[in-house]
């Protein structure tokens, strides 16, 4: 499917992933419908759309946990484009914390907003694309509903939920012979977006993502490229894939991996944190891609670094492989 032109319905559209994942398809051409609890946030991202990618965005102010404000957000983009081509759920919250310490009210709201959200999401948008007979689906899961990870155990059976949910609604695509009807499952790693500074907090620790981290802007180009050439699941970034093939590999190892590293460096050890419900029932500013992770400058980093050790290598190799010296062939 080309991308250009096309309807893309973005649900979190007003800060991270989702934010970013709007301006990179306006850049494109696509007309956006952009969904999120904050007006002024979203009519600031439309505005970055038109501006980027002389496209049209439509504002639709929507909370993911209420079924018929979702099917109200699809009515509207038909409405006015009169088709869906693309509907990503981006909508996410997480509540860091002991499964004892995170009361079970925000337990429920981040099961509601990021399983439930997805799922109104993809009623809305299936029933759509159906009627038309073409369509793409992205859920936006994590690599933890692969490796799953102490003490964020709600937003870990969450995002595990919606790995699940993909597989389950792509066999019934199938079975009802919808062939040009995809649902893709994205699963990034640690993202330099606002989404840990706003999580809820009942650890009584700050909050900081677990190396390495990757920049929002790299998932949006993953996302992008799926809508092009979909397929069942894609990783975002190569951490996300390692771990899930640790995970899948050597389970147990995984585990006592995954609690260090949570203790020692995803919570931090030095700076406490007062208990939060964070954006878990109302949107918190700012609106904004990054969360000052330095996701970009670290990917490029790795990148460099990469490239350099490749250099050596290989400088190393045609050192040992040069006629006369000790090792080379014969």
């Amino acid at each position: 499917m080309r991308t250009r032109k096309r309807v893309v319905v973005i649900t979190g559209a007003s800060s991270g992933v989702g934010r970013a994942c709007a301006e990179r398809f306006a850049a494109r051409g696509c007309a956006v419908v952009l969904a999120a609890r904050r007006g002024a946030a979203l009519e600031e991202v439309a505005r970055r759309c038109r501006r980027r990618g002389r496209a049209d965005a439509l504002v639709v102010v929507t909370d993911v946990t209420d079924a018929a404000a979702v099917e109200e957000l699809a009515r509207r983009a038909v409405a006015a484009y009169g088709r869906i081509d693309v509907w990503v759920n981006c909508a996410a919250v997480a509540a860091f914390g002991s499964l004892h310490s995170v009361p079970p009210e925000v337990f429920r709201r981040v099961l509601d907003t990021d399983v439930m959200g997805c799922v109104h999401g993809a009623r809305a948008a299936l029933r759509v694309m159906r009627e038309q007979g073409t369509g793409t689906l992205v859920n936006v899961s994590s690599a933890v509903g692969a490796a799953p990870v102490p003490l964020n155990s709600a937003y870990v059976v969450a995002k595990s939920a919606v790995r699940a949910l993909g597989g389950a609604l792509r066999q019934e695509l199938r079975l009802d012979g919808c062939r040009d009807v995809h649902v893709c499952t994205v699963l990034p790693a640690s993202m330099d977006t606002p989404f840990f500074a706003r999580a809820a907090n009942y650890s009584g620790r700050a909050v900081r993502p677990l190396a390495p981290v990757y920049s929002p802007e790299r998932a949006a180009r993953r996302i992008v490229r799926l809508t092009r050439a979909p397929r069942r699941e894609a990783w975002v970034g190569p951490a996300a894939g390692a771990l899930a093939w640790l995970s899948a590999a050597l389970p147990g190892t995984t585990e006592r991996l995954l609690a260090r590293q949570m203790d020692r460096h995803h919570l931090s050890r030095t700076e406490g944190a007062a208990d939060s419900t964070g954006n878990a029932f109302r949107s918190s500013p700012p609106a904004a891609r990054h969360g000052g992770w330095h996701g970009r400058r670290r990917t490029a980093s790795r990148r460099l670094a990469a490239v350099c050790c490749a250099a050596v290598l290989y400088r190393v190799a045609r050192a040992a492989l040069r006629p006369g010296k000790p090792g080379a062939a014969r």
